[in-house]
């Protein structure tokens, strides 16, 4: 919203700075028409008039762009595997802010000129009317206005961006190559072997390379913790998160042994555990953790002894943004205190394909799990691609819309800019036919022209980064490992800018520099 408002921002002044020209163009129309006997109210109905015309145009062109522009824009949101649905509607809500918009703007920006237009003074305005330089200052203003809101929404949409950028690349300690996740519910909860047993069948469907179980995927939101004993100390104040998996999920999941060893079949919990590196630099600092024990308590008072067997590369287990907790992988495969296995009623199959697109799998293997046990039904079919890219939806919807957004806002400002100059070299002309005629260089020139326009350039951009600064505190909690004093983020605005007002100014400049001296002094 902030955004979307310092683009109105910079299209307002835009619009100021075009009434500015046109009044001052106008002026002597203005004043032939006053001297022939037209009303001071005429006056003021005519600009009132051309201003709603305008407004309402515009209106309409700015409905069109909009309603060719929301689909572009979510279409460029979306990936293809994890597509983001956002509800557009075209419903009276809509519409009637659009018109309020409309209308206020049209009341805001075509009253001061139809006032300026009734109140003119004909004999001045025949005369050479009032100082053009004070038009030319109060344009100026403008400019340096359009740029520091131009500035804040590139400086923003660079936040945004380089926020996304760190957290889609940010490491997870796993591959999500060719993997592919089966959330699988029973009727009734069933015992490990018959688990097992459909794991077994999908090995054989052709197009799969390797089969696990593990209660949940990594990064799906799902979490299970507790605190821990060490040698019968005190529970720990830091909780350490668990996972029942089954032989082979490290290796399915690409996570890499640092010692020890994988589960086995026979493994069970209560009694081993395969560890990270984060629960061994917390808990077993500078020493060898394969064959220590810690206690898993329990908030009742209760505790199982487990026994490290393994120890793996630390992977990223609930989210993206906060640091890599302390984790223990437990077997699949539970017992309780009589040594009977416990009964499981959900879990997830992950299926690592041969296949490049693993959702090619998702039919077939659907219909797999049931025929190997007819109790067994997949609820839920994703890869795991898509599961991490989940954590990234909010910060690929606001670098995409802001970069969207940022664009506007830089050809809004470039046309804003190109006007003015233009405009100045217009009023401009006779002053600057002399000074050809004199032998003036075009180097000369087009100083001339664009030196006081790109001083408030300058002036707009030194705002625009104190405004960007101060705005980077109520963003923190959108950002990631982005600083708002970082060289490039400040840098790249600036440089934008820079270039956007050099294209702008070009035209106005081979306008001035054509100028043919001769001419334009007969025309005056």
């Amino acid at each position: 919203g902030v955004v979307v408002g310092l683009v109105l921002l910079i299209a307002c002044a835009n619009v100021a700075n075009l009434m500015t020209a046109q009044a001052a163009a106008r002026a002597r129309e203005m004043a032939l028409r006053v001297s022939i006997g037209a009303g001071r109210w005429r006056l003021a109905q005519l600009v009132l008039v051309e201003s709603t015309l305008l407004a309402f145009f515009a209106a309409a062109m700015g409905g069109i762009f909009a309603w060719w522009s929301a689909p572009f824009v979510v279409g460029i949101i979306n990936p293809p595997d994890n597509p983001v649905r956002l509800s557009l509607p075209m419903d009276w809500r809509v519409l009637a802010f659009g018109l309020a918009l409309t209308i206020g703007v049209t009341f805001l920006f075509g009253l001061i000129p139809a006032w300026r237009a009734s109140a003119i003074q004909p004999v001045s305005a025949l005369k050479g009317g009032e100082d053009p330089h004070s038009r030319r200052r109060v344009m100026h203003a403008l400019i340096a206005l359009q740029v520091a809101f131009c500035f804040l929404v590139l400086f923003v949409a660079g936040l945004f961006v380089r926020t996304f950028d760190r957290l889609s690349h940010q490491p997870t300690g796993f591959s999500t190559d060719r993997l592919l996740t089966l959330d699988t519910v029973t009727e009734r909860a069933q015992s490990n072997a018959s688990w097992d047993q459909v794991a077994q069948h999908l090995r054989t469907v052709p197009g799969v390379e390797t089969v696990a179980l593990a209660g949940w995927p990594l990064l799906s939101g799902h979490a299970e913790n507790n605190s821990i004993s060490i040698n019968g100390g005190p529970p720990s104040d830091d909780l350490t998160y668990f996972l029942n998996v089954s032989p082979g999920w490290v290796d399915a999941m690409r996570i890499p042994f640092l010692g020890g060893r994988d589960f086995r079949p026979s493994d069970t919990y209560p009694g081993v555990a395969i560890v990270n590196e984060t629960f061994v630099k917390r808990y077993f600092p500078n020493e060898n953790p394969i064959g220590k024990t810690f206690d898993e308590t329990e908030d009742e008072g209760g505790h199982e002894r487990l026994q490290i067997v393994g120890l793996v590369r630390d992977a990223r287990y609930r989210g993206m943004r906060e640091p890599i907790p302390p984790v223990a992988y437990i077997p699949f495969q539970s017992i309780d205190e009589k040594g009977a296995g416990r009964p499981i009623g959900h879990a997830t199959f992950i299926v690592r394909s041969s296949n490049s697109n693993p959702l090619t799998l998702a039919r077939i293997l659907r219909q797999e799990v049931s025929r190997a046990r007819p109790g067994f039904r997949i609820s839920n079919i994703r890869t795991q691609k898509e599961i991490n890219e989940v954590h990234t939806v909010r910060e690929r919807l606001l670098a995409m819309l802001a970069l969207f957004f940022a664009i506007v806002a830089l050809l809004l400002a470039g046309v804003g800019l190109y006007g003015v100059l233009d405009y100045s070299v217009v009023q401009r002309r006779r002053e600057i036919g002399i000074r050809l005629a004199i032998g003036a260089q075009a180097g000369h020139i087009a100083r001339r022209v664009t030196t006081e326009v790109f001083s408030m350039v300058v002036v707009g951009a030194i705002a625009g980064v104190a405004l960007g600064i101060a705005s980077a505190r109520y963003l923190e909690d959108l950002l990631y490992q982005v600083k708002a004093t970082d060289f490039g983020i400040l840098a790249l605005p600036a440089m934008t800018i820079i270039a956007a007002a050099l294209l702008a100014a070009l035209p106005a400049v081979i306008r001035a520099v054509r100028i043919d001296p001769v001419t334009m002094l007969r025309a005056e």
